[in-house]
C-alpha cells in the first residue's frame, strides 16, 4: 500500500487550491428601531437573531441577496420589543423555523407576536443550544425589558456576535466579544445629536441610562479597551435615524479602521452578504435587482402566500 507520508515521515504539504476553507455567510436583513433581523448561514442551515419586520419585507430583502429563507431552522429572540419580534409568527409559519425564547420574554410578549406552541422552544440564558452545526451561546445584558440577552453564534470554527440593545458594557459582552471573528455591535447614537435633538427628556434619559443603548463613543471604547484577539470585522448596528448618522458612527472608530473591516448596517435595506472565515470577511456580489411587483415573483418558500 502506498504511504501517505513522505520518506522523511512527514505528511506532504497540501496544495492550498485543494484545501477547503470553511466560510460562514452573514447578512443584516434589518437593523434599527424600525426592525431587526440578523442572518447567519452555513451550508444548508441558517440561524436568525430576532425578526422585527414583516415577512413580506423580509422576503423582498432576501430575494435581493439570494438568501433562501427555507434554510432558517431557528430564530433566537433577544427581548420582547416589537422591533425584534414583530414578524416572528409569520417567519415560523412560512419557513418552519422554531422560535427560541426565554419563558419570561415569552410571557412579556404581546400575544400577536407569540409563535404557535408547535414552533416554540424555551431556552435558559447561559445554556448553549445546538441546531445542526451551530452552537448558540447567550448571555444576560442590561436593557429595560423583562429578560434581555444577546447571542454569540459558533459554527465551523467561526464566531459571530449579535450585540445590540445594550445599555452598558457588561461581563457577558466582554467575554463573548473577545471570542468573535465578526460582530454586529450596537452603535446607536451620537451623544451631541441626542442632547440637542427633539426627543423628549424622558426618552433621552432612557437611551443614555445603563439600560438603554450604546453610543458611538461607548462602543468604540469597548473595542479599543478589549482589543479582541480574533476580531477582524465590525458591523455597526442599530443606528438611530434621529440621533446618529453613518459617518458619525464610523468617525468614532476612525483610529481602528486599519485594524478592522468596519461597515454600517442600514435601517432600510439588507446589507451585503459577507463570507466569513477565522481570518477575514469578504463581500459577496449583490444578487439581483428587486422587481416592482414582488408578489408576482415565485419564491421557493413553503406556504408563501401572505
Amino acid at each position: 500500500m502506498r504511504s501517505f507520508y513522505t520518506a522523511s515521515g512527514h505528511a506532504p504539504r497540501l496544495n492550498p487550491a485543494y484545501v477547503k476553507v470553511e466560510e460562514v455567510k452573514v447578512c443584516s436583513l434589518a437593523s434599527g428601531s424600525n426592525g431587526n433581523i440578523y442572518y447567519v448561514e452555513y451550508e444548508d442551515t441558517a440561524i436568525a437573531v430576532d425578526m422585527g419586520i414583516s415577512f413580506r419585507r423580509l422576503k423582498s430583502r432576501a430575494l435581493t441577496r439570494h438568501i433562501d429563507l427555507r434554510k432558517i431552522k431557528a430564530v433566537f429572540i433577544s427581548h420582547e420589543h416589537s422591533d425584534h419580534v414583530y414578524g416572528v409568527p409569520a417567519l415560523c409559519r412560512h419557513t418552519g423555523a422554531v422560535a427560541y425564547v426565554t419563558r419570561r420574554t415569552y410571557d412579556a410578549m404581546k400575544s400577536k407576536y407569540r409563535p404557535d406552541q408547535n414552533s416554540l422552544h424555551f431556552f435558559e440564558i447561559g445554556t448553549p443550544e445546538t441546531i445542526g452545526p451551530f452552537t448558540i451561546h447567550s448571555f444576560h445584558k442590561p436593557h429595560d425589558v423583562e429578560d434581555p440577552c444577546s447571542f454569540r453564534i459558533e459554527v465551523a470554527g467561526v464566531n459571530i456576535g449579535v450585540f445590540t440593545d445594550i445599555g452598558d458594557c457588561c461581563q457577558g459582552l466582554e467575554d463573548n466579544l473577545k471570542m468573535c471573528h465578526l460582530a454586529f455591535l450596537e452603535s446607536n447614537y451620537d451623544r451631541e445629536k441626542l442632547d440637542t435633538g427633539r426627543y423628549p427628556e424622558h426618552l433621552k434619559q432612557r437611551i443614555i441610562s445603563g439600560y438603554g443603548h450604546l453610543s458611538n463613543i461607548q462602543s468604540a471604547e469597548i473595542v479599543r479597551r478589549l482589543n479582541p484577539p480574533h476580531l477582524h470585522t465590525l458591523f455597526l448596528s442599530h443606528i438611530s435615524q434621529e440621533n446618529n448618522t453613518p459617518s458619525l458612527a464610523i468617525r468614532a472608530f476612525e483610529d481602528m479602521r486599519d485594524k478592522y473591516e468596519i461597515r454600517v448596517m442600514s435601517r432600510n435595506e439588507a446589507s451585503d452578504v459577507w463570507a466569513v472565515t477565522t481570518e477575514r470577511a469578504r463581500c459577496l456580489p449583490n444578487a439581483i435587482e428587486i422587481p416592482k411587483r414582488l408578489d408576482r415573483v415565485p419564491l421557493p418558500i413553503p406556504n408563501s402566500t401572505l
